[in-house]
């Protein structure tokens, strides 16, 4: 029976993540000149959080990213989402090395001061969970080229009134700054999922180095 039960437990597959890259996308996701790319990673950024502080790529590296784009006026999907996103917050405490981005995609109304009393309501721990404005057009290009949360159904963020993102997706993002999942972050068990893939991104030392 011992060496049943060793057989049985040798025998589960070690759990894997795949590394997401462009073409296994849906092509409306991706603009056309990334499509062919091979060794996608998130792009540069600037941006200001809740607390006022300027963030860049710099602040994030070596970070397992929980990324989302929502708006403070939103009564929809927006409330659920972050309250979700709290669950996560919640669940991956006692780890090191990670972080949770909201960004607002009406960032002409999503001001500092607002995006503060926004993240208090939600118990957000600013040094682990970031609500972030700046450029319409850098939040744009970053949810629709670095990060593929949504269809790229306008001009990227030039102010055309058909120009607007609402998207439920959720992106995980690894130590290296690759694509290892996407959720639905309306969805409880699909959010449970998310909690589960990002522990393993966190306890898997081996995700912390270059391929």
């Amino acid at each position: 029976m011992i060496a049943v039960g060793v057989g049985y437990f040798i025998s589960i597959p070690e759990k894997m993540l795949p590394v997401i890259q462009p073409s296994d996308l849906n092509p409306a996701l991706v603009d056309p000149n990334q499509w062919h790319q091979s060794q996608h990673r998130t792009l540069p950024f600037s941006l200001i959080n809740h607390v006022g502080d300027s963030v860049s790529e710099a602040d994030v590296d070596g970070k397992v990213r929980v990324v989302d784009f929502f708006f403070t006026r939103c009564a929809t999907i927006c409330p659920i989402m972050t309250s979700h996103m709290a669950e996560v917050q919640e669940a991956l405490q006692g780890n090191e090395g990670w972080l949770l981005m909201s960004h607002s995609v009406t960032p002409e109304a999503d001001s500092v001061s607002v995006l503060k009393a926004y993240a208090e309501r939600y118990h957000a721990d600013s040094n682990r969970w970031w609500f972030l404005t700046g450029s319409k057009k850098e939040i744009y290009r970053l949810a629709r080229t670095s990060y593929f949360a949504c269809y790229d159904e306008a001009n990227g963020g030039d102010g055309g009134w058909q120009d607007f993102i609402h998207t439920e997706n959720v992106v995980l993002i690894d130590q290296l700054g690759r694509l290892r999942g996407f959720y639905d972050g309306t969805d409880s068990e699909s959010v449970n999922q998310l909690i589960e893939d990002a522990q393993w991104l966190l306890q898997n030392k081996s995700e912390k180095k270059a391929e």
